[in-house]
């Protein structure tokens, strides 16, 4: 089991949305801080890449403190845009 941590933007980006589709995300989440391998958003990359529908989140694994830290979520279109940006 990994500790979660949370970047601001994170947060304010996940409030944004619908409760609804806040509920799979945070079962996701829960799937993410018990294990579930991630896919990096391309080979060699920091970040990994969970898919709820259409949206995505962006999160970092820190190994050896055993920590996950999330940074990005949203719809594909703004995960596209945030991707870039990095």
């Amino acid at each position: 089991m990994y500790a979660l941590q949370f970047e601001p933007d994170f947060i304010s980006r996940l409030k944004k949305l619908d409760n609804s589709i806040r509920i799979k995300i945070g079962k996701k989440i829960n799937q993410v801080r018990d294990g579930l391998p991630g896919r990096h958003l391309e080979h060699g990359a920091d970040y990994f890449v969970e898919e709820v529908g259409q949206y995505r989140i962006c999160y970092k694994s820190f190994e050896e403190k055993k920590i996950r830290r999330f940074y990005f979520v949203g719809d594909h279109k703004e995960y596209e845009k945030w991707y870039n940006d990095k």
